[in-house]
């Protein structure tokens, strides 16, 4: 037998675009880091503010500001087309995001190989083409994008208005806040028997460093087996 592969847990909404960026770079990273396994967790966003106090940065001038310049620069760094929405504070404070992480619950639940598929076409519509993701139609247009037939479609949206999906999508932003997450996204690491929670999108090199993995810009090929060694080192 093999090594028990390192869990990385991802909790993330579609609502937030650094969910989308850490979403991009682990589903990436995962076929080249060595023995990981990465579970994706939806959870809602809403509940994770909540049940920690925080707030939204947008909410502070500031880091409005900061999030725009940010995400700017951090979209052609990742290569993920991040746009922002032009009623940016209706989309994130008003619309919000519960039908669409529900509908990922109930995607996860019966059908999880559509996950990351899925997960990334309602980024694409809230984040890059500035679409709704809050109306069934919307829902299921994603759905079908991302490889799902209507009739598949169709039954997980009328899921989500069960008990079972919405015990798990609040079961999931439960156990995302007994990890201690106070914003999203949070990558839980398992690793030797030790738990380590990460916050942000910002958190890849160390992340590496947890898994013993190298580090590497994405497109820059790998470096080779003496100079990985080293730069770890570094």
């Amino acid at each position: 037998m093999g090594p028990v592969p390192r869990t990385l847990e991802l909790f993330y909404d579609v609502l937030s675009p650094y969910s989308w960026l850490g979403f991009e770079v682990l589903c990436r990273y995962q076929h080249i880091w060595n023995n990981v396994k990465l579970q994706l967790r939806p959870t809602l966003i809403s509940g994770i503010m909540r049940e920690s106090g925080n707030q939204p940065p947008a909410m502070i001038a500031s880091k409005a500001l900061y999030l725009k310049t940010d995400l700017n620069l951090l979209k052609g760094h990742f290569q993920v087309p991040i746009t922002f929405p032009k009623d940016f504070f209706s989309v994130i404070l008003e619309k919000g995001s519960l039908s669409a992480m529900r509908f990922l619950t109930a995607v996860n639940m019966d059908q999880p190989e559509m996950l990351e598929k899925v997960s990334r076409e309602l980024w694409m519509r809230v984040w890059s083409r500035d679409e709704d993701i809050t109306e069934p139609q919307s829902i299921l247009a994603a759905a079908e994008k991302a490889g799902m037939s209507a009739r598949q479609a169709q039954g997980l949206l009328e899921k989500i208005s069960t008990a079972q999906v919405k015990k798990q999508l609040r079961e999931t932003t439960e156990a995302a806040c007994k990890y201690g997450a106070f914003g999203l996204p949070t990558t839980v690491v398992h690793v030797d028997g030790n738990t380590h929670m990460l916050f942000g999108s910002d958190r890849m090199e160390l992340l590496a460093h947890l898994l013993e993995n190298p580090w590497i810009l994405w497109g820059q090929p790998l470096l080779p087996a003496h100079q990985r060694t080293v730069y770890r080192c570094l």
